[in-house]
């Protein structure tokens, strides 16, 4: 099988794939005027289109449904993630989304494991985010434990605040296996560097997750910026990020270390107005596509899905698609040791033919045809 087009950086090129794999990638002088891009990977979603991977009794069908409504938006690869709950509900989404994976190959290839958020988070309004206070505990490895059984080995990502008691210990005793990231947090710097001295890879949406107001310096968004031991990921939706503060916070991590992530909500694309669900309690659903815990001004979660934020890039920085695809795709996939994430022979067939505005026409997983318009 073949798709022709133009790559991001405007070459023609016909790219050949077989068995799930690319085989070939050759230039094309008269290409036609489409996009042919590496599908995107997605490293923190909560949900999308309706489909709440954190809801009470989520199913595996649930979960396979959303994994299909962002095929449709260029999604290939995504990170299903389970926030903080009493154990029993975390441990019940774990089952879910192993079963997902059980019950169709394409679904499998696409999740590639599961981001566990919290529950080891600070406490305070802000840090906090939209987490449930009541449910906030310190960092315990039986638990790790417990999930990584319940899940089949799915958890690859764990976001914690290093200050909690024994989150230094936990990180050094799990961080071969996963990656920790620093999140949630109002940790001073010094136990910022302690956590990546320990084994912490990477910060979760750097820049949320934080007190609205934070000395000038010393701070812990400093400190995360200045480690080259840690990734970091960012959500550029235009509301968790101003454009000049991604710009400065990526020109800091380098082109190697940013990741751009959606941290999409089941409400992503829903009418404006008052929901209630299980991320947040009462979330605001505003007509600019901002969400946020209802009478805060603290966001609760992405309405926004990786393509809408690629679309954002273009639009309000100076990032360019090529390097904008690095940080959708390439990045994450290397992160996660994943041979998927660009347009290259031996890769994983995960592709997708789109418009020159980014409307997405075909995505192909791992070598088949899964979304079509």
């Amino acid at each position: 099988m073949a798709v022709e087009g133009r790559l991001a950086g405007g070459r023609g090129v016909r790219v050949e794939f077989a068995d799930g794999r690319i085989s070939s990638v050759r230039e094309l002088a008269a290409a036609p005027d489409v996009l042919v891009l590496p599908g995107l990977v997605d490293l923190q979603v909560n949900g999308y289109a309706g489909f709440d991977v954190n809801a009470e009794g989520v199913t595996p069908e649930e979960i396979a449904w959303l994994v299909r409504a962002l095929w449709a938006r260029g999604v290939t690869t995504v990170l299903p993630t389970v926030i903080t709950a009493p154990e029993h509900r975390i441990l019940a989404a774990l089952r879910a989304i192993a079963r997902a994976r059980e019950l169709d190959p394409l679904v499998r290839h696409s999740i590639a494991g599961v981001h566990v958020e919290g529950p080891y988070l600070a406490a305070a309004d802000g840090p906090r985010g939209a987490h449930d206070p009541a449910h906030l505990r310190d960092p315990e490895v039986a638990e790790y434990l417990r999930w990584q059984e319940a899940s089949g080995g799915l958890v690859r990502i764990v976001t914690l605040a290093p200050e909690r008691d024994g989150a230094l210990d936990y990180i050094a005793a799990v961080s071969a296996e996963v990656i920790v990231a620093i999140g949630h947090t109002a940790a001073t710097p010094e136990r910022v560097t302690a956590a990546a001295r320990a084994g912490a890879r990477l910060s979760t949406h750097l820049g949320n997750g934080a007190h609205a107001m934070l000395p000038r310096h010393p701070n812990h968004l400093w400190a995360q910026l200045a480690d080259d031991r840690l990734a970091a990921t960012f959500i550029a939706d235009g509301h968790h990020l101003p454009a000049d503060t991604f710009t400065a916070m990526r020109r800091a991590k380098g082109a190697d270390r940013t990741i751009l992530v959606s941290d999409s909500v089941a409400l992503a694309g829903r009418a404006p107005g008052e929901y209630r669900t299980p991320v947040g309690g009462t979330i605001t659903a505003h007509p600019d596509g901002r969400l946020t815990v209802t009478g805060t001004p603290f966001l609760a979660g992405s309405g926004r899905c990786l393509l809408d934020c690629l679309t954002w890039l273009r639009t309000e920085t100076d990032v360019t698609l090529p390097e904008a695809l690095r940080f959708a795709a390439l990045n994450p996939a290397r992160l996660l040791g994943l041979d998927r994430g660009a347009l290259s022979p031996g890769a994983a067939a995960d592709l997708v033919v789109a418009t020159p505005g980014l409307g997405i026409l075909r995505t192909i997983v791992n070598g088949e045809a899964v979304h079509e318009t």
